[in-house]
């Protein structure tokens, strides 16, 4: 028994250690082996590998000679400030962490302890793609971790966090992941590589400029979080997962309450102007109603026009929409209204309350986003509010215009608590542009065009648009100082805090995708 132990331990630190040479090497190109970055993600000590032994069993084109342990992916289980999450870290340094059979098997094997244990998961990614020489087994294996992605969707929080080549189908489950991580410089995303584009359009581009981690921070939205270095990424994935619950049935962890009910910010108004026209930095709201002023935004890159972000009020994770009047005005267009629909659906699925801060002039106009389908987008993220249970509370904090106003969780589409600033206008749309619809030709008329829609201006604004016309027909709960907004929504979160609501029975909805 002691010679056994001692080759097993001998064989245990020779599969741990790799091969220096391809260590090196990895090394050599900016990046960490699997083990290390397991070691920065997971709590010291607490990483329990699954099938470390494990080789392929393919035959042929010289499969047979080439059978190391592990099969180029690390898989097990960890805890992250002591909560238990499943992982698997693919290994570069074996046949490029390519996906063969037994690899797939592993990543589907940690997937169904995921799942079953109600623990979050977490893929970190670096690999060249299918194994060429498993043929089509290397597809089946991908296919196989795409229905368990689906599977776990809504289940149990999925992390993808790509730290090199993520090529071909290997995409598909980093797309289907609620949160996708990428590294400046070495992270490469995408379906078909630089060479088969060029092959077959004649377009030269480089990894970077096809699918690296500027393109799918700022362009595609297929990341949700960029960052320079795997350090700094690793450990936002772990901050990442302090807020999430650890399942659908869980709740999400939560802090001491920090004395918000009785919190008063009187900064907030000195923020934001009170001319509707004027930008301000919704980001500075968001820091002076949460805790800390501690927020994590997702896709800032993206869709810049609206901010999507989990933070805690008064200790308890809430996800916060609101929109940017910074960027484009604050609209909704067809990236906003994609960015926020999977947000709220998100939000929904894993039982965390949502804050809506409104300050939206409308969709934005034009013909591209009518023809890139605004009106199916901007469905989408009504969907997302209506079909949502999870508590729900609107502020709007400047103006609210036309059907943007509807789609930012309005009472009409089931908020349950409607607030908003003194600096509120909601209406059907501004009120110059009211009257420029409602008195054209009266003004065509006049001998004073511009004193008589000015007088008019004031009239449609005084009878339709006045702070609390909203609050008197009931669409509007209360008109709160600027200054109470955090423990107004703080005191609100804990009324709704036992919310139910049943679902009507059906399979299930047919999203505007």
């Amino acid at each position: 028994m002691r010679r056994l132990r001692e080759e097993r331990d001998r064989l245990r630190d020779r599969i741990a250690a790799g091969r220096s040479q391809a260590v090196d090497r990895q090394h050599s190109l900016g990046k960490r082996t699997a083990r290390e970055r397991l070691d920065l993600l997971l709590d010291e000590g607490s990483f329990i590998e699954i099938d470390m032994f494990r080789r392929h069993q393919a035959h042929g084109l010289g499969m047979e000679r080439q059978r190391p342990h592990t099969d180029g992916v690390i898989a097990g289980s960890g805890t992250i400030d002591g909560r238990r999450v499943f992982v698997y870290a693919q290994d570069f340094t074996i046949f490029g962490g390519s996906l063969g059979e037994a690899h797939a098997l592993k990543i589907q094997k940690v997937m169904d302890l995921a799942l079953s244990t109600g623990s979050p998961f977490i893929g970190l990614n670096d690999s060249g793609g299918a194994r060429i020489q498993e043929g089509v087994m290397s597809l089946n294996g991908y296919g196989g971790i795409f229905q368990r992605n689906v599977q776990a969707s809504g289940v149990i929080p999925q992390i993808s966090v790509v730290l090199g080549p993520c090529a071909g189908g290997a995409a598909y489950s980093t797309a289907l992941a609620d949160f996708t991580f990428m590294v400046h410089d070495t992270a490469q995303l995408y379906l078909t590589g630089p060479d088969v584009v060029e092959a077959v359009t004649g377009e030269s581009v480089t990894h970077a400029q096809l699918g690296g981690a500027q393109v799918h921070g700022t362009r595609s939205g297929v990341a949700t979080f960029v960052h320079d270095d795997e350090e700094s990424c690793l450990e936002e994935v772990r901050y990442l997962v302090s807020m999430l619950p650890s399942n659908n049935l869980s709740l999400p962890p939560a802090l001491p309450s920090c004395g918000a009910a009785t919190d008063t910010r009187p900064r907030l108004a000195e923020i934001v102007p009170a001319e509707p026209n004027k930008p301000y930095d919704m980001r500075l709201v968001i820091a002076e109603l949460v805790d800390d002023e501690d927020f994590l935004e997702l896709h800032e890159g993206w869709a810049r026009n609206v901010i999507c972000a989990l933070a805690r009020i008064d200790g308890e994770v809430v996800g916060i929409v609101g929109n940017q009047p910074m960027v484009l005005a604050g609209v909704l267009d067809v990236a906003a209204s994609q960015k926020a629909a999977r947000f709220v659906r998100f939000c929904d699925a894993f039982g965390i309350p949502l804050l809506t801060l409104v300050d939206v002039p409308g969709f934005l106009p034009g013909t591209d986003q009518e023809y890139d389908g605004i009106i199916r987008h901007g469905a989408k993220l009504l969907y997302a509010y209506c079909e949502a249970s999870v508590p729900r509370i609107q502020v709007i904090v400047r103006k609210a215009y036309g059907g943007a106003y509807i789609v930012m969780d309005s009472r009409s589409i089931g908020t349950d608590l409607s607030l908003a600033w003194p600096t509120n206008e909601i209406a059907v749309m501004g009120a110059e542009a009211a009257v420029n619809v409602i008195h054209r030709r009266e003004l065509a008329a006049a001998a004073d065009p511009a004193a008589l829609r000015a007088r008019l201006v004031e009239e449609y604004s005084e009878e339709l648009v006045h702070p609390n016309y909203a609050a008197e027909r009931g669409l509007v709960d209360d008109v709160i100082d600027p200054a109470d907004t955090r423990s107004a929504v703080a005191r609100g979160l804990a009324m709704l805090r036992d919310k139910r609501k049943h679902a009507t029975p059906r399979k299930h909805g047919n999203v505007p995708l």
